[in-house]
């Protein structure tokens, strides 16, 4: 978070901008944030919206001096202005309203925390089946726009979900030492199943981002029951395998010592061991890997998960990063609403890039949704890669059709 002192407090808003690098005919997803001085943001920002312009600079969430300094280089030197604060003079208006379901949980609480950051978000409904009104009135005393409302039990459920933008689901029992995400289906599947229902009868042309796992299982189940209500727009359900790409880039910078702002590696596939692809033959920028690094640095990224849940020993898995990349995907999402046509991520959604039907690629977000797959990720791929993609089809394609069955099942017993 950034700092306080008593002249001109401020504060950090994660989300992402699309940059190119020099030469490249592709977008690169960045993570950045906007800085707001609070003399200005926090005084101008009266109920729900902004009553006057906003001064803001362009800085890397949680950064530092110097990768702040790389970022406004950046954008400087594109803009053929080396040596200038570049600075923008934005209407802020806090519009869009966003749900949190299952908001009282080790994701749900920290995702609450960074979105209640957004000064795109007015309004902020968190529901789970307990615990969730302390969440909700600790979160409601953050001087920032968003109106935040707790709401209870199935019984409160469709109140919540009335007129939402988006609605981002962590909601489920988290992995354990020695639990596969195969191992949470049964549980977690009734929950998406659940909710899900619930989005379609409520907000169906809100955006649903899928975190609940098995997410190459989830999301399909929550495919199959928007069709069943007749509301299934492919566009607006995504997987949100954000975390994949962060922790790839994260895991990439590190080991090639350069600055994380620079770094950019596209992962495809699924969300859950073999089936996440790190391409690291895509990395931005441009860097070569040893055959050992590849292999390494491959099963780091597919196993992260794992890492952090024999890390914490039985107390809970991958919530913080968890909720950082959800964030910065909500943010994503709010941007293209917004009407951002420069938003790209990657994640998990109907596609016909490969012959699943489901997969995880990067895509340009708009107003509507997903506006177009990146095929061209895909293309020229190395011999590893390309045996690597082979080999994940399988396990997806039974995760999809396991997804498929379960809701299909649920229609004949109902």
């Amino acid at each position: 978070m950034a700092s306080a002192s008593a002249s001109a407090a401020t504060f950090t808003v994660g989300t992402t901008t699309s940059l190119a690098q020099r030469g490249s005919t592709l977008p690169q997803s960045k993570s950045f944030g906007v800085r707001f001085n609070s003399k200005n943001y926090l005084k101008n920002f009266c109920g729900l919206k902004a009553t006057s312009s906003v001064r803001c600079e362009s800085e890397l969430s949680f950064s530092g001096k110097e990768t702040t300094a790389a970022l406004r280089a950046s954008f400087a030197s594109k803009a053929g202005m080396e040596n200038q604060n570049i600075q923008y003079h934005l209407q802020t208006r806090a519009s869009f309203k966003v749900a949190v379901l299952g908001a009282a949980g080790g994701i749900g609480q920290s995702l609450a925390l960074l979105i209640k950051m957004s000064p795109l978000v007015s309004d902020l409904h968190l529901y789970d089946i307990a615990n969730v009104k302390g969440v909700a009135a600790d979160l409601s005393h953050c001087n920032t726009p968003s109106q935040v409302k707790d709401f209870t039990g199935a019984s409160e459920l469709g109140n919540c979900l009335k007129g939402v933008n988006v609605v981002v689901i962590p909601a489920g029992v988290p992995r354990k030492p020695g639990m596969t995400r195969d191992d949470l289906f049964n549980i977690n599947a009734g929950i998406v199943r659940d909710l899900v229902t619930a989005v379609a009868d409520n907000c169906p042309g809100a955006f649903i981002h899928i975190i609940s796992n098995p997410v190459n299982s989830t999301v399909p189940i929550a495919a199959e029951i928007l069709k069943q209500k007749g509301v299934y727009d492919p566009s607006k359900l995504f997987g949100v395998t954000t975390l994949d790409v962060v922790r790839a880039n994260t895991f990439v910078a590190q080991k090639k010592n350069l600055k994380l702002i620079d770094v950019d590696v596209p992962v495809v596939g699924g969300h859950a061991g073999i089936t996440i692809l790190p391409l690291l033959s895509k990395t931005r920028p441009s860097v070569s890997f040893s055959d050992e690094e590849i292999e390494q640095l491959t099963v780091r990224i597919q196993n992260a998960g794992t890492e952090v849940v024999e890390a914490k020993a039985g107390a809970g898995s991958a919530t913080l990063s968890m909720a950082y990349a959800a964030a910065r995907f909500v943010e994503s999402s709010l941007r293209a609403l917004d009407g951002d046509g420069d938003v790209y991520e990657c994640s998990y959604v109907q596609s016909d890039l490969t012959d699943l039907p489901f997969f995880a690629s990067r895509v340009k977000l708009g107003r509507n949704g997903v506006e177009a797959l990146i095929p061209s990720d895909l293309q020229g791929l190395t011999e590893y890669e390309q045996k690597a993609l082979e080999a994940l089809k399988p396990e997806l394609k039974a995760s999809i059709e396991k997804g498929i069955a379960f809701a299909q099942k649920q229609t004949v017993a109902a």
